[in-house]
């Protein structure tokens, strides 16, 4: 399929590859009303504008209603939270001025979007608390938090083991343990440090684990520490998959960042994610583009979560419509309506492509991603293409200024 699109008097042509791959197809699916919930929890979905479950959601909510623990291996944006959070806010007591469920995830954008979220589902329990606990916040602030009695503690590991440390936190009321992100919080290095926290449970708690993948370090946590769990897999189907349509350019050095601005003014999108490698280039990437006439702002990890969080507010409000971000601060972020990606520098790791990308092309909408290489970083960008089983057209600038394809890249 061809499309046009006009530039100062230049034509950009391009032809949309095949699409990349996310849920199911089906036609009759679940809704909350079949599940036997308490009319708070009904509520509050519908509030939240939800009806129909996803699959995940059908498979582990009667599950972890019965008790049973949970090893689910299913693709980010399915509905995980939900997964786990209605059958927390079934199972909480608000009564009990206790921490009852602890959810432990990686990064610090993640934790608050499960506690906004956990906070939406709880709209009708207006006794049941819900604290955040993560690094780059006040302890002070969390500290008072826990001690006006939160049943539910969402937590990165690190800080978590701080609050154990300076007994901020009493643990031996807790009845859930829910791992969210498994996969990418132990690849993060925090494989001693949640068994340190599981280590500090009761032993007759119920535990679950959402994770994208099962990886060794995900089977041996649930080996340690899980009795006869449930195992559930939710693939992503066809129908679903996220349409994204991957582009590269050969671009070095100052003519990258000029066919960065072209593509920018070439197309019309609301929402771009940006991906460098080092916290140095986010900035000044970002301030490049600024100085452009560009919309644009940076995520990385040395600034202060109060700022972090206004950044991520404005950019998801759209104030802010270019967001350039390393691999490790993007952790976590959850926004619908990415429109397009930018590998501005090749990704450190394999897996690290398929999380740029993933980023857009989400809510059943097409996304578009596009990286930016030199000639002596093919070696490198090979094993990336090959390992995620992409396809990926090459462009390049033809004699009259039109930016065209090239063909399909053969890794």
């Amino acid at each position: 399929m061809w499309y046009t699109i006009s530039i100062i008097g230049v034509v950009c042509k391009k032809m949309q590859p095949e699409a990349c791959t996310g849920q199911r197809e089906n036609q009759n699916m679940a809704q909350y009303s079949d599940l036997l919930l308490s009319e708070e929890t009904l509520k509050a979905v519908e509030r939240m504008g939800f009806t129909e479950l996803t699959e995940i959601q059908e498979k582990a909510i009667p599950v972890m209603l019965e008790g049973r623990e949970i090893i689910a291996k299913a693709p980010t944006g399915t509905g995980k939270t939900c997964a786990f959070g209605v059958p927390i806010m079934e199972k909480i007591d608000p009564s009990a001025l206790a921490v009852q469920a602890v959810v432990l995830c990686p990064t610090r954008e993640l934790c608050t979007q499960i506690v906004d979220e956990l906070r939406e589902l709880a709209h009708f329990r207006p006794q049941v608390r819900v604290a955040a606990v993560y690094g780059g916040q006040q302890i002070d602030r969390q500290i008072n938090a826990l001690k006006r009695g939160a049943q539910i503690v969402v937590a990165t590991p690190g800080r978590m083991l701080d609050h154990m440390h300076r007994r901020t936190i009493n643990l031996s009321k807790v009845s859930i343990a829910v791992l969210d992100e498994a996969d990418e919080m132990l690849d993060m290095g925090f494989y001693k440090d949640v068994c340190k926290i599981l280590d500090r449970l009761p032993k007759e708690r119920q535990m679950v684990m959402f994770s994208a993948t099962i990886s060794r370090e995900v089977m041996d946590i649930g080996w340690l520490y899980q009795r006869d769990p449930v195992e559930l897999t939710v693939e992503p189907v066809k129908e679903s998959q996220p349409k994204i349509h991957q582009y590269m350019l050969e671009s070095v050095g100052r003519q990258k960042l000029a066919d960065l601005c072209y593509i920018l003014e070439a197309n019309d999108f609301h929402k771009v994610m940006i991906f460098c490698n080092t916290k140095y280039s986010t900035a000044s990437l970002s301030n490049l583009l600024r100085e452009r006439g560009f919309n644009a702002d940076c995520l990385n990890g040395d600034m202060r979560q109060s700022e972090r969080n206004q950044i991520m507010a404005r950019f998801r409000s759209g104030e802010i419509s270019i967001l350039v971000a390393t691999d490790v601060a993007a952790r976590g972020i959850d926004v619908l309506d990415v429109d397009a990606v930018f590998n501005y520098e090749i990704p450190l790791e394999n897996e690290y492509y398929l999380h740029r990308i993933g980023r857009t092309g989400r809510a059943k909408k097409e996304g578009v991603s596009y990286i930016f290489y030199g000639r002596d970083e093919l070696p490198r960008l090979r094993p990336i293409i090959r390992y995620t089983r992409s396809r990926v057209m090459e462009l390049e600038f033809n004699e009259s200024g039109e930016l065209v394809e090239k063909g399909l890249f053969q890794p």
